[in-house]
């Protein structure tokens, strides 16, 4: 898939569950519940209002055997794919793979070689995807001192060394990731290890921080690579409510025209010539849309300045006034509206729009 500044890099497809990962397969957006796994009710609720949101794809930590004995439970209640998290200890992987995980995430540096293999030969056996996490906190300190350091080469020599092992135990169904919260080190290890092998790439800033925080270095980070035409699945990582990080994760793709996915809203930064609360009308919309996976430009302007304009390079949009508003549709001005009827009228024309496709 050619992306309209560039061409994407080619990399080997694979399936998660029902998705396809790679091969020319959209960007896929992943998140992760912040639920105790152990909470069934609790996760299975999480993951579908992640699925509601526009999530493809979901992680849950598994630190113990009652939190696999969670995952047939999970999967029975949820639609989209499930990934089990594991950390240090082995046989929650292969536990995990036998109860019906679409795929794991490990970091294979802190587990023991030898007990990789198992893993791996479960995974074989039941054709699960496993996810090799790089993180730059949990390098092992041989490359550290090999590479002068926590940096990006460090990350991809870490990813090549778990590459060759899993290859020499005949395992292939292998997507990569290489995380730092340093996002000039995690742009630059991505580069590197995108040269050098051909797996996906499911793209992150790790630890990025609560939600201004975590968009900023995020559409920096993973919007850099993917503008590259680097990366197959990209996870905004917020702290709190992983239902925020859906809206940052679409927005980046839109902004970046890689997947015109939901409703795109533009709406003024206001200033001393808006007449209207845009404000309340942009938080009305936005929820009004949550969720949306058709694809919608949606201009909400609050003068007469740039609102028409604007407004008119919209699919459907308002330029208000005093009290008053001029819908415009497909580029038209369309009615005049009182302020009042702003939200009801403009879900009716969405819909009418919606409709006419």
């Amino acid at each position: 898939m050619d992306n309209d500044f560039g061409k994407r890099r080619k990399s080997r497809g694979i399936y998660v569950g029902s998705v396809k990962i790679g091969g020319n397969a959209p960007v896929v957006v992943q998140s992760m519940t912040n639920t105790d796994t152990r909470n069934v009710a609790a996760t299975i609720n999480q993951i579908n209002l992640l699925q509601e949101t526009g999530c493809e794809v979901v992680r849950i930590a598994v630190p113990d055997e009652e939190a696999v004995l969670a995952i047939p439970a999970i999967k029975k209640n949820i639609k989209i794919p499930l990934i089990a998290d594991i950390h240090f200890h082995y046989q929650l992987a292969i536990n995990a793979i036998k109860n019906g995980a679409d795929g794991i995430r490990i970091n294979p540096g802190n587990i023991p070689k030898n007990k990789i293999a198992e893993i791996v030969r479960t995974a074989k056996e039941r054709q699960t995807v496993i996810r090799i996490g790089v993180n730059a906190g949990s390098l092992q300190k041989d490359l550290i001192l090999e590479c002068g350091g926590v940096n990006a080469e460090a990350l991809c020599v870490s990813a090549l060394r778990n590459i060759e092992m899993f290859e020499d135990l005949g395992f292939d169904l292998i997507k990569l990731s290489l995380k730092s919260s340093d996002v000039p080190m995690m742009i630059e290890a991505y580069r590197m290890i995108a040269d050098k092998t051909d797996y996906p790439l499911h793209l992150g800033v790790t630890e990025a921080g609560t939600l201004i925080d975590a968009a900023t270095k995020s559409a920096l980070g993973i919007g850099t690579l993917l503008y590259d035409g680097i990366g197959d699945t990209i996870r905004v990582s917020v702290t709190g409510d992983p239902l925020q990080e859906i809206p940052i994760a679409y927005g980046i793709l839109r902004a970046l025209k890689i997947r015109k996915v939901g409703p795109e809203i533009i709406a003024c930064p206001t200033c001393g010539r808006c007449q209207i609360d845009l404000l309340a009308l942009t938080e009305k919309i936005n929820k009004a849309l949550t969720g949306r996976k058709a694809y919608i430009k949606v201009a909400l302007m609050g003068c007469v300045v740039n609102g028409p304009g604007e407004a008119a390079e919209a699919d459907i949009g308002i330029a208000g006034g005093s009290g008053f508003g001029m819908i415009f549709k497909k580029g038209v001005a369309y009615k005049k509206v009182e302020e009042k009827d702003f939200v009801p009228v403009l879900l009716e024309e969405i819909k009418s729009l919606d409709n006419e496709k």
